[in-house]
Formats: C-alpha cells, structure tokens, sequence
C-alpha cells in the first residue's frame, strides 16, 4: 500500500457520540494493526480535538488536525446543509479525498448529506450511473457473508443502475470478500421469472441471455430468505428495499440477543448449560453484532466514502477503519472500472429498457 493510500481522512464530529467514540475507534485500529497501518487526518473544532487527544498519545503520534469549525448535525436537511457545508468537518474531510490528500472518508454523520456531498465532490467511477450503500451482512455457516446493495443511496432505480449495482458488488465481493467469481441474485418477491414489476423482469432477461459474458455468476432471482443462507454471496436491489433489509437485520440480531439473555435469567439450569456453550454464545455474538459489518461503503465513487452507524463505539469506527484500509489498499475502483468497460455493451441494452 502506498504513503498515499494509508491515509485516511475522519470527520471527527459526526455521530451521537461525539470525538471520544471516533478517537478510541483509532486507537483500537492503530492497537489491533501496528502504528504504521494507517495514518489520519482529523477533521473537526482543533481546540476541541487537541485537548481529546491529550488522552490517545498513540493516535497524537499518527494524525494531523485540521480545523474545521462548524458541525452537520444529524437533524439537518440536505437542501439546506449543501450550500454552506465549506466549513463543516464532514465535507472538509470529503473534500480531502477529492483533493487527493486522503485515500478515504469516514463518517458517523448524517447518511443523506454525506451521501449527497460525496456525490457531488468525488464523482463517480467511469461506466458507473450511480454509487451504492453497501456492506457484507451474516450469511450461513462460519464467517460466510454476503453482499447486499443498495441499502439506502438510491431509492428509485432503473434496469440500468441496477445492473450497475450488480457490477459494483461483484467486484467488492471477490476483491475485498475474498469470494472469487460470485453468485449474484437480484432480490425479488419470488424467484420465478413471471415474478415482480417491469424493471426486474427486463433486467433479469437481459441478464439471463448473457449469463455467459457477466463477470460473476448470475443465478436469477432471490427472495429475501436466501439472504441468510449461504446461498447467494450478492443481493442486488434499489435503496428503498435494501434499507427495509439492513434495518430488519439489525433488529433480529437485537431479538436474537435479547431473547437469548432472557431466557438464560429464568433458571439456574440454564445458566450452567451456557456456562458450557460460552464458546458458542461468543461465535454468534461476533457474527450479528452490527458493530462487525458497522461499515457501509459509499461504493462507485471516485475515492472512498465509509460510513457508520450515527450511534457507533470505539469497535464499530475500528471496523470501519480496516473497511477503507482494505479498499484503498486493492486499487477497487480501477478493477470496478475496467469490469464496466468489459460489460459495456451489455449495459447500453438494459438502457434502452431503462429509456
């Protein structure tokens, strides 16, 4: 990885809970992985964040502040945020990739201002339309993910940008999930091809006459069951659906938790049975706690935006961390874009659909 890619540029003020869960989210990483991983440029009131960092002498010793005075709140309306962003830490931070000073862009901040800032600043890949929210849920057996987009970028979307959703997940899939040639399912309400509206029948025809030139393997349509299990490595939907999936997700990882620990309280011949599976119960922790997938990649951009939860801890920014040093570090947008260009034809037939 060159000086350059491991730099990574954090709006320090985004999130609900403020610098010191962004701070001790870099001091867990820069533990975990050496001093030399990766370097920050810290974006926020330099007052403020000096005085924090009085606390994290090992961040102190590998980031750079820069004064950025005024703060997006998560209230804040896109209309309203855009036209006076200039002093803000999330699109000083933003515009810090675009200037090439920083690989990459961390936020806790809002998701539709940073979403909509990243847009407008860094562009997109060329032969992309339009960039995906998406990140790797639990899926199967072990450490088995899958990638699931768009979850919230996009909430209408054409034959077209579908099928660009498609190309962008593949490739995060095999280069970043290690799942070399993927399985890809565009999700549906049944897997017969009879079923869903217009756009996904034009899409999935298109898709199933030139199964043979994709440059992952496409397996038709999904229902939302199969996301879970195993079957499938790449979900392809629009943003409407795809948040309803990630946020339902979150939720049953919750009930999951909470149904467990109630039910351990209720008798001492429960707490002795997972006195033996404590093992077990660790296993399923690490694969739904949200905190393990709190990355959500702004992918299809020209530079890296990540984004997490408004409410993240020191682990879930550390995730989020590894996240962007991955990406920076496999040179993704030039294989997302010369795995475009190889599909372009393909593509210019599912637009004449989409028109």
């Amino acid at each position: 990885m060159s000086v350059a890619k491991k730099i990574i540029a954090i709006d320090a003020m985004g999130g609900d809970k403020g610098p010191n869960a962004v701070l001790g989210g870099l001091n867990q990483f820069l533990y975990q992985n050496g001093e030399n991983a990766v370097s920050f440029r810290l974006f926020g009131p330099a007052a403020e964040l000096n005085q924090l960092l009085v606390k994290y002498p090992r961040v102190a010793r590998n980031c750079v502040v820069i004064d950025a005075p005024d703060v997006i709140k998560g209230t804040d309306k896109i209309r309203e945020v855009v036209r006076h962003a200039q002093n803000t830490s999330m699109y000083m931070a933003i515009k810090d990739v675009r200037d090439g000073n920083s690989a990459a862009i961390i936020s806790a901040g809002n998701t539709g201002i940073l979403m909509s800032l990243s847009k407008l600043s860094l562009k997109t890949v060329d032969g992309i339309s339009r960039p995906a929210i998406t990140t790797m849920l639990p899926s199967g057996g072990g450490d088995s993910r899958v990638v699931v987009l768009d979850l919230g970028a996009n909430v209408h979307c054409d034959e077209g940008d579908l099928f660009d959703f498609s190309i962008l997940g593949s490739v995060y899939a095999e280069v970043i999930g290690k799942m070399p040639h993927p399985k890809v399912g565009v999700l549906n309400i049944g897997e017969e091809a009879t079923k869903g509206n217009e756009t996904l029948q034009n899409l999935n025809k298109i898709l199933t006459e030139n199964k043979d030139r994709l440059p992952y393997e496409y397996i038709g349509f999904v229902e939302g069951n199969d996301i879970g299990g195993g079957n499938v490595q790449v979900v392809v939907t629009d943003g409407f659906t795809g948040n309803i999936v990630l946020k339902t997700v979150e939720g049953t990882a919750k009930l999951i938790k909470r149904v467990l620990v109630d039910n351990l309280k209720k008798s001492i011949l429960a707490i002795i049975g997972a006195f033996f599976l404590v093992h077990v119960f660790k296993r399923l922790k690490n694969k739904i706690d949200p905190r393990s997938y709190a990355g959500a990649t702004f992918l299809g951009l020209n530079g890296f935006a990540v984004k997490t939860h408004g409410n993240s801890d020191a682990l879930a920014f550390a995730n989020a961390i590894k996240y962007a040093a991955d990406m920076t570090g496999a040179n993704l947008n030039d294989v997302i874009a010369a795995r475009a260009h190889s599909v372009a034809d393909i593509r210019a037939k599912i637009g004449a659909y989409a028109r």
